[in-house]
């Protein structure tokens, strides 16, 4: 069983390149060219020097000792928050933003939820140099201003997404709209493992570095580089793809995927699309979404900004079907609670994206002696807000 990638752009049942024919030459372009660049030793070279001097990698293994104590087990949190820009979305930007020079494009579009992807896409243009239009929804702009600031400061035009439910899917198809009015210069950074083939690969190899360095430190802590368990995050999921990457031939590591269960899975206000979706097409790639009895897309909804989409990605949908990754959800209550609990024991803020995450150490069971890795996939400023809220609530 292969948990990679074929050469037509599949994983399993899943993936391909579902596209309008004007945006044929754009993804064509990428597909022939993104292995052939990002394997160049000088593309590496550069790349590795930025995560390094730049970005701050190796993002810290850090044992939790009163959390571990709390569930009784070894808890390890894999500190993406302390990422520049405070996520692990620059990991993905910069790789693309590299690519994107390499192929000639002088304009940058991306669309945005939890603002995170935004900033970290503003960022790298800005250290480029290139031109760099955000697209996102009228809802999460105002949920996530302090991300929305950080992006015009750093020099990003941010277009607000006016349709449907103002949020993540709406961003994406106006970028995919701009992207057919501008073939020629523009490059689409896509934020997760999204999106036609080959975007998802793409993603996930970058963010592969996550547990690339987790195999690392492990080895260095406790003297084997497997975990018993690794627990991320999944809204359209390149933390999780990260994080489980390095791990997904390696049966003997629990994979688990947290998704967002909203008000509660058979509320209708959720976004746990393993439970709630089926098979269909979304942004360029046949997935696991969420969508009516005649096909149309439903609403997702999380308190997160960052998991209200109603896809996964298409490696994530077959990790599903196969049984390889085990999938989870969390509710908001949850996933506060869980925030909550580690910055009372660990002084730690976490993004509620990650708390998602966290909230799963209630249901797992760990034994004593098992060791558990959580990707922190970024930090909790941006949420600031909301978590005040529900503390008056």
């Amino acid at each position: 069983m292969s948990y990679q990638v074929n050469e037509k752009g599949y994983y399993g049942n899943f993936g391909g390149a579902f596209i309008p024919e004007m945006l044929f030459p754009n993804v064509d372009e990428l597909r022939e060219n993104y292995l052939s660049i990002i394997q160049e030793e000088n593309f590496q070279n550069e790349l590795n020097d930025l995560l390094r001097d730049y970005v701050g990698r190796p993002s810290p293994l850090y044992y939790a000792k009163r959390l571990s104590a709390h569930y009784k087990t070894n808890i390890y949190l894999k500190r993406e928050d302390l990422n520049h820009t405070g996520a692990h979305k620059i990991n993905n930007t910069l790789g693309q933003i590299l690519l994107a020079k390499r192929l000639g494009k002088t304009r940058i579009i991306a669309e945005t939820g939890a603002g995170q992807h935004g900033v970290a896409t503003a960022t790298v243009c800005a250290l480029m140099g290139l031109k760099c239009i955000v697209f996102m929804g009228e809802v999460d702009i105002k949920r996530q201003a302090p991300n929305v600031a950080r992006m015009k400061l750093l020099g990003a035009e941010v277009i607000p997404a006016t349709s449907g439910s103002k949020t993540l899917k709406d961003a994406t198809n106006e970028a995919i709209r701009d992207w057919i009015n501008n073939p020629l210069d523009t490059y689409y950074i896509i934020g997760s493992v999204v999106g036609p083939h080959p975007y998802p690969d793409m993603v996930a190899r970058f963010q592969s570095v996550i547990s690339e360095e987790m195999k690392k430190q492990l080895l260095e802590k406790i003297g084997n580089e497997n975990p018993n368990v690794v627990i991320a995050c999944v809204g359209g999921g390149s933390n999780a793809a990260g994080a489980f990457y390095h791990y997904l031939d390696n049966l003997n590591v629990r994979l688990i995927a947290v998704e967002a269960a909203g008000k509660g899975i058979d509320s209708g206000h959720s976004a746990a699309t393993s439970v709630l979706g089926k098979p269909g097409i979304i942004h360029g790639s046949k997935t696991l979404l969420m969508q009516t009895e005649d096909g149309q897309i439903t609403e997702p909804y999380s308190i997160s900004a960052g998991l209200d989409y109603p896809g996964v990605g298409p490696i994530h949908a077959h990790l599903f079907e196969t049984g390889r990754a085990e999938f989870a959800s969390a509710t908001d209550d949850e996933a506060l609670k869980a925030a909550f609990l580690l910055c009372e024991l660990e002084g730690i803020i976490p993004a509620l994206e990650s708390a998602h995450a966290l909230a799963h150490l209630e249901k797992l069971n760990a034994k004593e002696q098992e060791v558990v890795v959580i990707n922190l996939s970024g930090r909790g400023d941006k949420d600031l807000e909301t978590y005040i809220k529900s503390q008056k609530g």
